[in-house]
């Protein structure tokens, strides 16, 4: 994703790109859901979409939809993805920006869906003029959100059943992960950074929740709590050095080049606890910033950074 405004991640993740160089962890591949389309299943109706056919040339203008839609078994009904869609590799990538959409570009896909995370250019109500499907997946704010939206899919494509697996799934991964969050007398603390401009994310943000299931407390919550900011607010170094937190997570390794080295390199960090104690955790940009079902693989490594500190 481009960098870095916390509107632009929040648009993205929730953004985001939730903003958006190798991950310094191992993450697991999305695994494909079971279950046949069935043709008979349709007309289906998602809020006020009705789609009287299953669809079978499908655009991605979202990268976290792009993820749901290849978890739920529907990669074959994709035509083409935006050039932010990195995962699964055999994505249909083109240059359609989601950022930017052009309605002439994306209709001459002959899409008969259209799945976008936000109404940039006002491209719904060009994309209905033109008589083109369109569903809007907003990044998410809660777990609940993510469900919901991969369920919808599943309805929207004739994955249904495996869409239901893969919410199931989730569910079931990220309680296990959570049950083995250890019982601590105080919660540690964190800075979770957008980008070397210290933007950061909140609490009541999509990934701060995430953060939340871990047992972390996070630095950033005081600075925004007038809610100005919209959950992400830009901290000071002073700021950060006087919370001083137990870890710091990075989700600017790939598009802006931070990493352990830098960050320990910063003027004032070095008496920071994270840094202290090398409890600096390199993210993935694109996990740390999507609400696809690889949210599961991003607790796992928040949960393990954290475990490994209390031993």
């Amino acid at each position: 994703m481009s960098r870095r405004t916390p509107r632009l991640f929040a648009a993205t993740l929730a953004v985001a790109a939730l903003a958006l160089g190798a991950c310094a962890e191992k993450t697991t591949e999305t695994p494909t859901a079971s279950g046949s389309p069935s043709a008979a299943a349709f007309p289906v109706t998602v809020g006020s979409l009705t789609l009287e056919q299953r669809p079978e040339k499908i655009v991605s203008l979202s990268a976290s939809a792009t993820e749901m839609l290849f978890a739920i078994g529907a990669g074959p009904q994709v035509a083409a993805v935006d050039d932010q869609s990195n995962f699964p590799a055999d994505a249909p990538k083109t240059d359609l920006s989601g950022y930017q959409p052009n309605a002439e570009a994306i209709a001459a896909k002959d899409p008969d869906l259209v799945v976008l995370s936000d109404d940039r250019n006002k491209i719904v109500d060009q994309l209905t003029t033109l008589r083109i499907p369109v569903y809007l997946t907003p990044a998410a704010q809660t777990l609940d959100d993510s469900y919901r939206q991969i369920t919808e899919l599943g309805t929207l494509t004739g994955n249904a059943t495996a869409a239901t697996d893969v919410v199931q799934r989730m569910k079931d991964d990220i309680a296990k992960i959570v049950a083995e969050v250890p019982q601590r007398v105080q919660a540690p603390t964190y800075f979770h950074e957008l980008g070397p401009e210290l933007y950061t994310a909140t609490s009541k943000t999509f990934i701060g929740s995430i953060y939340a299931l871990a047992g972390l407390e996070n630095i950033a919550d005081p600075a925004d709590a007038d809610g100005k900011s919209g959950g992400y607010p830009q901290l000071s170094q002073e700021v950060i050095v006087k919370a001083n937190p137990d870890f710091v997570f990075l989700s600017d390794v790939k598009c802006c080049q931070q990493n352990a080295a830098t960050v320990k390199a910063r003027s004032g960090w070095s008496d920071i606890d994270a840094v202290k104690n090398d409890q600096i955790v390199e993210l993935d940009d694109d996990i740390a910033s999507r609400w696809g079902p690889r949210v599961v693989d991003l607790l796992r490594v928040i949960v393990d950074a954290s475990a490994k500190a209390s031993e």
